[in-house]
């Protein structure tokens, strides 16, 4: 829904990002203490955060030949300064730091530091959101 707004250019580029940052980023991070990311998914939500920002900025003229083209991931990083979304969604460790200082009697603390019983079945081990946060440390 969002698309021709930010690619509109009756728009200036700051205002732009303020949209970026207040309506979109929301709804993509939705949850996102509870994903476990793997590197495809990382790489996935690395090329979504390009895409918009590609599109905000615009192309680039070649100083050399005059042509337009794409910026490449570098320059879109000198532009847009604030963390990416991988490094957004790896602050999931602030929220283990709250559940953590929480007392037994809350629910949330109990799932967090639980031992299932029982077999585990057969085959590679899924990852697992605590294997994520041991990355993350």
């Amino acid at each position: 829904m969002v698309q021709n707004l930010l690619s509109c250019s009756l728009l200036s580029k700051n205002v732009n990002i303020k949209i970026y940052r207040n309506v979109i980023l929301p709804v993509v991070l939705y949850g996102c203490d509870t994903w476990s990311l793997m590197l495809r998914e990382e790489r996935t939500v690395r090329m979504f955060e390009n895409r918009l920002l590609r599109r905000i900025f615009g192309p680039k003229r070649d100083e050399v030949t005059g042509e337009w083209r794409k910026l490449h991931t570098g320059e879109l990083n000198d532009m847009y300064s604030p963390p990416n979304i991988v490094r957004l969604i790896k602050l999931r460790i602030s929220w283990v730091r709250h559940v953590a200082r929480m007392r037994e009697r809350i629910g949330l603390y109990r799932v967090l530091v639980r031992k299932p019983e029982g077999t585990r079945p057969l085959g590679r081990p899924r990852c697992r959101w605590e294997d994520n946060i041991n990355m993350d440390l």
